[in-house]
C-alpha cells in the first residue's frame, strides 16, 4: 500500500470532526493547559502559507501536551468585525454579515486541511450577537465602575454614590477627571439627577469627553494611531487630520502603574515587555502652574526636571489645546490658525516622531514664572500633544536638545541654569555641575534641588509632586457600522445604560453604510431606532479591539446564556498559559486585554491578575518573489522578447514580477507565462541551456508582487503533514524566513521514507514482534529527548531535522521492530498527525487513541556508548575502523587487533614492536 496523503489526511480529519476528538476532558483530575493563537480576521483572500506559522507551533505544542497528560483547551475563532468588510459593503452593497460568513466559511475550510487539534464545539465569533452580547455587558460593568485609589481598584459606581451620601467628595482619592467637583453630603443630596450623572461621569471607567482624534472623512470615521501612515489612512491612503470630537474613552490609565508591575510576573519577549514600558511611559516629576494673567488662570506643565524651573524662557502649548483661541493676540491670529490648520493634517505618530522639523507660532500671549515672576512667551508647537500630559510643556533651553533648537530657531532667550554648557535630559543631574542662577539651589545636589524647589511651589500653590504617564486613555468609539453598537441611550444630553435584560442590542438595519448627510455615523440612517420609541440611542460602534479584549474567557464556557463564562470555568482554566501571535499588537490588543482583564478580576468575575502567562511572537514568512526581464528598445519601452537572468546584462532590461506559481525551482514555464497577462501573449524568450531562469528576491508575501502560495495547492501536492513539518523546518519560530517551495520535495520525501519503515518492497504492511537492538533503541531515545527538549523550549525547526536523522538511521538499520516503530509513531505525531493515526490503527490500536497515547519516557541508558569504532594506524598511518567493547582492557584489545583478518593483512608478516593504545580514542601499531 502507497502512501497517499489525500485520501488520508481526509479521513482522519473528518474522523477527528465527527469524535469530536479535541474536546478538553470534563474530567478535572488531569493537570490544565490552555493555548490560544491570537484569532485571525476572516478577510476575502483567506489564508496564505504565512498565516499558519503559528497556528502549527501551537497545534504542535498542544497535541505534545496531551500526550503528556495534560486536559487541553486549543479553541479558534474570527475577529469578525472590521473595516474591510465595512468597505467592501460601501462599495457593493451587501452586508457585511454575508460577507464575513463566506469568508469564515473559506478560513474553516482552510484550517481544516491543514489538520489542526481545534476544539471546534467552542468557536467564537465577535460579530455574533450571541458573543457581543457579553462585549456589550461587560462595556455596563466598566461604565458602572470607578477607581478607588485607596484600595486599589475598580469598585462599583454605587460605592461612589454611598460616599457621596455620607461624605461629600472629601476624602476620595480616584482616578478620574481633573474638573471633579468640591461639594458636602447635603450638597450631593439636593444636586438634581442631571448634576449627579454628570459628576458621576467623571469617574466611571467607560465614559464621554471630547478626545482629539483621527478623523479620516473618505472613510468617515476615526482612526487608532496604528492605522494611520504618513498622514494617510492605511486603508485607502486617504488624509487624516486631527480633529475635536465628544467620544467614548476606556478609563486605561487608572491601571497604569498595575500594567506596569503585571509585566514583571509574565513570560513575555523582552522586546515586546520594553514597547509596553515605553507606550505606558511612567515618569516621575512635578506638576507646575504657570499663571497666565490674561485670562485669569494658570497654565499647568509636567517636567521630571523641576530642577530646570529657572532656565525656562518659554511655554509651548499643543496647536489643539482648549486656550489656544483666548491666548492669542489678534495681531497673531492668522499665523496662529494657519499652523493649527497645517498641524491638524498630522497623524500623531508623525508629529511624535518628528525631531528634525523645527515647526511653531507664537501666540503674543505671555504667562508669569510661578518662582521669578518673570514674563514667558507662550507659543505652539506640534510635538507637543493635547492628550499627553496637560498638553503643555515649558521650554528650558539650557536643560533639553529639542527645546534649546526651538529657542535658537526662532531667536529665544537661552538662560544658563549650570555651570557646565548644557544639562540634558538623558544625564546624570548628580554629575552635571553647580546649578549658578538662584539662590534657592546654588550649590545644591539634584535631589536637594528637586526637593527644596518642590516645596516652595506647594507653598505658593503653584506646583506638587507627580507621577504622570505617557500612556492616554483609550478612544472606544468608531463612526462605523460594523461593529457592536454601545448599548447607551441619551436622555436630557447625559448617557444612560439600556437594561441588561435587554442585551444584546442588535445593529438595525441601514440603507446605506455610510455617514448621514449631515455628518452622523451610518447608525443614524437607521428607521425608528430608538430607546422605549423615545430617546436617541449612541450612534458610534465600539472599536475592532473590543471584542478581542476577553475573547480567551468565552472559549472557557461559550455556550453559556446566564454570564459571559462561569466561576466553575474560570477558576478550572485560569488564564492562556500559552498564547502565540505577531508583536504588531504589543500595545494595542495585548494592552487593551491586560486592562479589562484586570478590571473583571477587580469586579469578581475572576481571579486571575494577568490574562496570558507566557507569550511567543512568531516571526513573518515571507514571499520569494521571482522575475523576468523584459528588453527594452531604444525609446525604453517595453519589447516582446523576455531574457534569462544569465544573460540580462547584455540587454537594457526591466525587471517584473512573475506569479510564483508558475515558476519551479525558478525555471519559468514559458507557455503559462503567455497566459499569465493578455500582454505577454506574443512573448519570445531568450534562453540560457534551453531554459529560461528568473531572478528571485525576498519579500513581504502579498498579492502585489505574484508571491503569495496557497496553503491549499501545497496539501494538494504534498499534503498538510508535509505543510506542517515544512513551516516548522524553515526556521526559529520567532524569526522571519522566506517561503522557498523548492525544498519542500525533502520533507516529502522525509514522510515516504517513515511509511517504508512499516510496509515491505511490495508495499504491506509488516512488523516485527523482535526484540529491537542496542542500536535500533539508542536511535529510539535520542529522538524521545530530542523532541522533548525541543518542544518545551519552542525550537520545533531542530526537531525536524533530528526526526530525518532518526528515519534515515532506522532505514540503515532496517528496523521494522514494533517496540521502536510504535514510540515513534507517538513521538511524530504532535508535527504530522494524520501519517502518525493511521501507521497507529495498522499497528493495532484503537482508533483516535493516538492523540492520548502517553508520550514515551526516555530512558538514558540506551545513550551510553558501550562500543566504539577505533581508527587503527600502522606507523601512524591510518588503515581502518575496527570496533571494539569499550570495556575491553588493553591486553584484551591487543588480542583482538592482532587476531583481525584486515589487521593480519595490513602487517603483511612483519613483527610488532609495540602498541599504541588510547581508550576510547586511537590504536597504532609499530613494526
Amino acid at each position: 500500500m502507497e502512501y497517499n496523503h489525500q485520501s488520508l489526511e481526509k479521513k482522519w480529519q473528518l474522523f477527528w470532526a465527527e469524535h469530536g476528538t479535541f474536546k478538553p476532558s470534563a474530567q478535572t483530575d488531569k493537570p490544565k493547559y490552555y493555548v490560544l493563537d491570537m484569532f485571525p480576521y476572516p478577510s476575502g483572500a483567506g489564508l496564505h502559507v504565512g498565516h499558519p506559522l503559528g497556528y502549527i507551533a501551537s497545534d504542535i505544542f498542544s497535541r505534545y501536551k496531551r500526550l503528556k497528560g495534560f486536559n487541553v483547551l486549543h479553541p479558534m475563532g474570527y475577529d469578525s468585525f472590521g473595516l474591510p468588510a465595512e468597505q467592501y459593503a460601501i462599495q457593493t452593497g451587501q452586508h457585511p454579515a454575508v460577507t464575513t460568513e463566506v469568508n469564515i466559511e473559506r478560513y474553516r475550510e482552510q484550517l481544516d486541511n491543514i489538520g489542526f487539534s481545534y476544539d471546534w464545539s467552542r468557536e467564537v465569533r465577535t460579530s455574533d450577537p450571541q458573543y457581543y452580547k457579553w462585549t456589550q455587558w461587560i462595556f455596563m460593568q466598566l461604565f458602572n465602575a470607578w477607581y478607588n485609589k485607596k484600595t486599589d481598584k475598580a469598585e462599583s459606581i454605587e460605592t461612589l454614590i454611598s460616599l457621596f451620601e455620607e461624605n461629600g467628595s472629601q476624602g476620595i482619592i480616584s482616578v478620574s477627571d481633573e474638573d471633579t467637583r468640591v461639594f458636602t453630603a447635603a450638597e450631593w443630596a439636593v444636586f438634581s439627577e442631571e448634576e449627579q450623572q454628570r459628576e458621576l461621569l467623571k469617574y466611571r471607567l467607560a465614559y464621554l469627553r471630547e478626545s482629539t482624534v483621527n478623523w479620516c472623512a473618505a472613510l468617515g470615521t476615526v482612526l487608532a494611531n496604528d492605522e494611520v501612515i504618513n498622514g494617510v489612512s492605511e486603508r485607502g491612503g486617504y488624509p487624516v487630520e486631527q480633529k475635536k470630537m465628544m467620544q467614548w474613552s476606556m478609563r486605561i490609565t487608572a491601571y497604569a502603574d498595575r500594567l506596569l508591575q503585571g509585566l514583571e510576573s509574565i513570560d513575555w519577549p523582552e522586546p515586546l515587555v520594553e514597547m509596553q514600558r515605553n507606550w505606558i511611559g511612567k515618569s516621575v516629576g512635578a506638576s507646575v502652574k504657570f499663571p497666565v494673567p490674561q485670562i485669569q488662570s494658570d497654565i499647568e506643565v509636567f517636567t521630571t526636571r523641576v530642577d530646570t524651573i529657572y532656565g525656562v524662557s518659554f511655554i509651548v502649548l499643543a496647536p489643539e489645546h482648549e486656550w489656544v483661541d483666548l491666548l492669542t493676540t489678534e495681531e497673531h491670529r492668522a499665523s496662529v490658525n494657519t499652523y493649527r490648520e497645517k498641524s491638524a493634517k498630522k497623524s500623531e505618530l508623525d508629529r511624535m516622531s518628528d525631531t528634525k522639523t523645527v515647526s511653531g507660532a507664537f501666540t503674543g500671549a505671555y504667562a508669569k514664572h510661578p518662582l521669578t515672576g518673570n514674563d514667558v512667551q507662550i507659543w505652539i508647537a506640534d510635538y507637543v500633544l493635547a492628550g499627553y500630559g496637560t498638553g503643555a510643556v515649558m521650554g528650558v533651553p539650557s536643560g533639553d536638545q529639542r527645546d534649546y533648537v526651538f529657542a535658537k530657531h526662532f531667536d529665544l532667550p537661552i538662560i544658563q541654569i549650570s555651570d557646565t554648557q548644557q544639562i540634558e535630559e538623558s544625564a546624570d543631574p548628580n554629575k552635571d555641575g553647580r546649578y549658578i542662577n538662584s539662590d534657592m539651589i546654588n550649590g545644591l545636589t539634584y535631589n536637594d534641588a528637586v526637593a527644596t524647589l518642590t516645596a516652595k511651589l506647594e507653598e505658593l500653590n503653584l506646583g506638587k509632586s507627580k507621577v504622570n504617564y505617557r500612556m492616554r486613555d483609550a478612544i472606544f468609539g468608531r463612526q462605523r457600522y460594523w461593529g457592536e453598537p454601545v448599548p447607551v441611550y441619551f436622555k436630557d444630553g447625559l448617557p444612560y445604560l439600556i437594561e441588561e435584560s435587554e442585551l444584546p442590542l442588535l445593529l438595525p438595519e441601514v440603507d446605506k453604510y455610510l455617514p448621514t448627510e449631515s455628518g452622523e455615523p451610518p447608525l443614524g440612517r437607521a428607521e425608528n431606532w430608538k430607546y422605549k420609541d423615545q430617546y436617541e440611542y449612541e450612534l458610534s460602534t465600539m472599536p475592532g479591539w473590543a471584542g478581542s479584549s476577553w475573547y480567551w474567557f468565552r472559549y472557557m464556557d461559550p455556550q453559556n446564556q446566564a454570564l459571559f463564562a462561569s466561576k466553575e470555568a474560570v477558576n478550572y482554566w485560569k488564564a492562556v498559559d500559552l498564547y502565540i501571535g505577531g508583536s504588531e499588537h504589543a500595545t494595542g490588543h495585548l494592552l487593551y486585554s491586560r486592562f479589562w482583564n484586570k478590571a473583571l478580576k477587580d469586579l469578581g468575575y475572576h481571579q486571575e491578575e494577568e490574562p496570558f502567562k507566557k507569550l511567543i511572537n512568531q516571526g513573518m514568512i515571507q514571499g520569494r518573489s521571482n522575475f523576468v526581464y523584459r528588453i527594452l528598445d531604444e525609446d525604453g519601452r517595453g519589447t516582446d522578447t523576455f531574457v534569462s537572468y544569465g544573460l540580462k546584462e547584455n540587454y537594457n532590461t526591466i525587471a517584473l514580477h512573475v506569479d510564483v506559481n508558475i515558476v519551479s525551482n525558478d525555471i519559468l514555464d514559458t507557455e503559462k507565462f503567455k497566459g499569465f497577462r493578455p500582454d505577454f501573449a506574443q512573448a519570445n524568450f531568450i534562453l540560457e541551456n534551453g531554459k529560461y531562469i528568473c531572478g528571485t528576491e525576498v519579500e513581504k508575501m502579498s498579492k502585489s508582487k505574484f508571491n503569495v502560495v496557497n496553503p491549499d495547492d501545497i496539501i494538494e501536492t504534498y499534503g498538510a503533514d508535509t505543510l506542517r513539518l515544512y513551516e516548522m523546518f524553515l526556521g526559529p519560530l520567532e524569526q522571519s524566513k522566506p517561503w522557498n517551495t523548492n525544498g519542500i520535495e525533502g520533507v516529502y520525501k522525509f514522510l515516504r521514507k517513515v511509511w517504508r519503515l512499516f510496509h515491505n518492497a511490495e508495499g504491506n504492511f509488516v512488523v516485527s514482534e523482535d526484540e529491537p537492538t542496542k542500536a535500533e533503541y539508542k536511535a529510539l531515545h535520542k529522538i524521545i529527548k530530542k523532541v522533548e527538549e525541543d518542544i518545551e523550549r519552542f525550537s520545533f525547526n531542530t526537531s525536524v531535522s533530528a526526526f530525518m536523522i532518526c528515519v534515515n538511521e532506522l532505514t540503515e538499520l532496517k528496523c521494522n521492530k514494533r517496540k521502536i516503530l510504535q514510540d515513534l509513531v507517538i513521538t511524530l505525531q504532535p508535527y504530522a498527525p494524520h501519517i502518525t493515526e493511521e501507521l497507529w490503527v495498522l499497528l493495532g490500536n484503537d482508533a483516535g487513541t493516538l492523540s492520548f497515547a502517553s508520550y514515551p519516557v526516555f530512558n538514558a541508558d540506551y545513550l551510553v556508548e558501550s562500543e566504539f569504532a577505533y581508527p587503527v594506524s600502522i606507523n601512524g598511518k591510518m588503515k581502518m575502523n575496527l570496533p571494539l567493547p569499550l570495556d575491553l582492557d588493553q591486553k584484551a584489545v591487543e588480542e583482538s587487533v592482532l587476531a583481525n583478518e584486515d589487521v593480519i593483512r595490513f602487517l603483511d608478516g612483519k613483527a610488532v614492536k609495540k602498541m599504541i593504545f588510547v581508550k576510547g580514542k586511537i590504536i597504532n601499531i609499530v613494526v
